[in-house]
């Protein structure tokens, strides 16, 4: 090899990195260390982009072009009217983003051009849902001009009568008063010292006592507007007749009272409901019993914690009705009354007046609370004591009772007088008939409601009458 090969080949050779023990190396051999020149940036560049295009040359025609990834599908959340056809593509998307880059425009809305014939299934699809929309609309109740205003004008004789009567300071009902109407300064406090206060014991927030008085005055209010027509029987019913409904009521009495456990809440709801639907709806005989059961349902799901079922209602009607006509019937019954359940009973207003009965009392008596719910019961078997209101009935069922334990003094004292809003003359008529239904003058074969009250559990208050009659004390 001679001195030409050797140096082409040391020029073909990179050149090697010179270290210090190399430079030492050289140094004592007499070579001059020299390092290699540094080659320019730009220079390595421009190889990289000649080495590039070579390939590219040589390279198959398929590969010219770098094959492009493919666009993600459409992962959006947005629902079109058809949400199984792919709203948007990967076409669609591409095309948006080279026009996006192509021309800026800010604050632009399109309006995006519909074809008519969507269009007009659109309107066909909101007529529809409107139609439909329409069907679940709840029936008002068609109540007469008549008895509107009859209520209006009983609404305001009796915010005129507890007014005069001066049972609170604060009445919830002023505004039944028209403007002529003011109030005596002597009626709006009350300092006589023979009324006891019931509501003293203001500690206790489950009692309710600063708003107790403002609360039962509103529900006599409120007692007119959902009470029942007294003499639906004969203007709206022609195959139900008064005996009907009493039989109806007893068997409820019945099946609350010893099958199921129910509330006392609930048997009161369950007749109210009953009455009310009746006062507006012809019924047939057949679908009474129905009719009972189905408020019973509704009864027991506002009033009770555990409801019994569907199912529970129909085994007791030996399922002669079966659960699609009664979930039917409660619809109805529900869209006529306009799902007003929220109704003050005789119980509602018992509860206030057995409190104020009992203050004179050093010890309360379970006897008088026990009768007086006795007597206040006997009273939804009876179709005449519709023409009552439930505080009339609950004043009534007091009086009664304390007349039926103890007849050495007068039952009636201002304390009642001054919380049930009514004096003993205005009770007269109620008592009576009352009296009549604890001796069983009409020798009625209907005693759910005595049988009930004869057991032991009752202290047997069933039992119990008054050897005098009370007419004399009026």
């Amino acid at each position: 090899m001679n001195k030409e090969n050797i140096g082409a080949v040391k020029a073909r050779e990179p050149p090697l990195r010179i270290t210090r023990a190399r430079a030492k190396a050289l140094g004592t051999m007499g070579g001059q260390v020299q390092k290699p020149p540094r080659p320019e940036p730009h220079k390595f560049l421009r190889a990289k982009r000649l080495a590039t295009s070579e390939n590219n040359l040589t390279a198959p025609s398929a590969n010219l072009q770098k094959k492009r990834r493919a666009t993600l599908a459409d992962v959006t959340n947005v629902l079109c009217e058809q949400s199984h056809v792919s709203c948007f593509t990967a076409g669609k998307l591409q095309r948006n983003k080279q026009a996006k880059k192509g021309l800026i425009r800010k604050n632009v809305k399109v309006t995006p051009v519909v074809p008519e014939a969507i269009m007009d299934d659109q309107d066909d699809v909101k007529n529809k849902i409107a139609e439909d929309i329409s069907k679940l609309t709840v029936e008002p109740q068609h109540i007469n001009s008549t008895h509107i205003n009859s209520c209006h004008k009983f609404q305001k004789d009796l915010s005129v009568h507890l007014i005069s009567k001066g049972i609170r300071e604060r009445l919830l009902v002023p505004h039944l008063l028209q403007k002529g109407d003011e109030l005596d300064e002597k009626t709006k406090g009350s300092n006589n010292p023979s009324i006891i206060d019931i509501d003293f014991n203001q500690k206790d927030p489950l009692l309710c006592s600063l708003y107790a008085s403002d609360i039962y005055l509103s529900k006599r209010v409120t007692e007119l507007n959902q009470r029942p027509s007294f003499d639906y029987m004969e203007n709206m019913q022609r195959d139900v007749t008064s005996g009907m409904r009493g039989i109806l009521v007893d068997w409820i009495v019945e099946q609350v009272s010893l099958e199921y456990k129910l509330v006392p809440d609930t048997l009161y709801l369950t007749v109210n409901l009953i009455d009310r639907y009746l006062s507006g709806n012809y019924m047939e005989k057949q679908k009474l019993q129905l009719l009972g059961v189905t408020c019973m349902l509704i009864a027991s799901k506002y009033e009770e914690m555990n409801a019994p079922q569907v199912e529970d209602f129909c085994y007791i009607t030996a399922n002669t009705y079966s659960k699609e006509e009664v979930l039917l019937m409660e619809r109805k019954v529900l869209n006529f009354l306009c799902f007003q359940l929220c109704v003050p009973t005789a119980k509602t207003f018992l509860r206030r007046y057995i409190l104020a009965a009992q203050a004179t009392y050093k010890v309360p008596s379970a006897d008088l609370e026990f009768l007086a719910n006795y007597l206040a019961e006997l009273t939804l078997v009876e179709y005449s004591f519709l023409k009552f209101l439930p505080s009339l009935i609950a004043a009534s069922a007091v009086f009664l009772a304390r007349w039926t334990i103890d007849q050495s003094s007068h039952p009636w004292n201002a304390t009642l007088e001054h919380y049930t809003g009514y004096n003993a003359t205005e009770l007269k008529a109620t008592v009576v008939a009352m009296q009549d239904l604890q001796l069983n003058t009409s020798q009625s074969a209907l005693n759910a409601i005595r049988e009930k009250y004869r057991n032991e559990k009752f202290k047997g208050v069933a039992n119990m009458s008054s050897p005098e009659s009370v007419e004399r004390l009026f």
